[in-house]
């Protein structure tokens, strides 16, 4: 249910390291907990993100909630699938359901986030 690859934070998102640039998206926790995502609204390439900042909002059948980057650098990519198609947030939060991709300003913050077990762990 969470993939050993990827590193997560408290508030529910993963990244999964390529190098320095860091695929970003929510948990399969945060997807059920929304229930069926309706909208995403995420920044454009180019903009600079800080580690636990906001970064855009996901909107569910059942409520509005706030999305914050587990790490912080620069937007080089945003998925414009799960913008145009936010069901795939749904469908695979861990595949075509990712938000942005993020070149790091610093590898140091990874430390700060947490492996699957440990994530897994803070939901029992």
């Amino acid at each position: 249910m969470y993939p050993g690859d990827l590193q997560y934070s408290k508030t529910h998102t993963w990244v999964r390291m390529n190098g320095k640039v860091a695929e970003v998206g929510v948990t399969m926790f945060a997807q059920e907990s929304l229930g069926d995502v309706v909208f995403v609204d995420l920044p454009e390439a180019g903009t600079d993100v800080i580690q636990h900042a906001k970064f855009g909002e996901i909107e569910s059948v059942k409520a509005v909630s706030d999305l914050f980057s587990p790490v912080g650098g620069k937007i080089i990519e945003v998925n414009s699938k799960a913008v145009d198609n936010p069901e795939s947030v749904n469908a695979e939060p861990y595949g075509v359901g990712w938000l942005i991709k993020v070149e790091l300003s610093d590898t140091a913050q990874l430390d700060e986030l947490m492996d699957a077990a440990s994530y897994q762990a803070t939901l029992e």
